[in-house]
């Protein structure tokens, strides 16, 4: 069933042999991405990993990959750089960062293992004008816990040096 406005996606293969992305259920936000090898990822380690596809986005459009909730819940992997982003002008291989959270145990990916999810949405594409101020606002520049509950953060912005 096809339930967006938008064309289809066009895709290639880089690698024959592994699966073309498709949804686990009817209705999914996201489209499973599979590794093109085996690898272990020992705790702690960060890997970049090949899915053999690439596809070319629609301007207005862009690709987000994020981690999958089972394998994040059940073995601590995760996408590094959650979401990845894949522009709408990259027409090279998607491929993953992952990073192995938990503390003691290797995670063992097997070829045409599901490893990360794809969603594509639109995205606004605005453009950006300097002024001298921004407007004010109740919240002002309060961030990271600033309405409470949290215990400080320490932070470095504009200007100031890491101590």
């Amino acid at each position: 069933m096809h339930v967006s406005d938008l064309p289809p996606i066009a895709i290639t293969r880089l690698d024959p042999g592994v699966p073309m992305p498709a949804r686990a259920h009817h209705g999914d936000a996201g489209v499973d991405l599979t590794t093109t090898t085996d690898v272990v990822i020992a705790p702690g380690q960060r890997v970049v990993v090949g899915t053999g596809i690439a596809i070319a986005l629609p301007i207005g459009t862009v690709g987000l990959v994020h981690p999958r909730s089972g394998l994040a819940a059940k073995t601590g992997l995760s996408v590094v750089n959650t979401p990845g982003t894949v522009d709408a002008g990259y027409r090279g291989e998607i491929k993953v960062c992952l990073i192995n959270h938990d503390l003691e145990t290797p995670v063992d990916l097997r070829r045409g293992d599901r490893i990360a999810q794809l969603l594509v949405q639109r995205v606004e594409l605005v453009d950006f004008v300097e002024v001298e101020a921004l407007d004010e606002t109740t919240r002002g520049s309060g961030g990271y816990g600033s309405s409470g509950g949290h215990a400080l953060l320490r932070t470095v912005g504009a200007g100031e040096k890491e101590s």
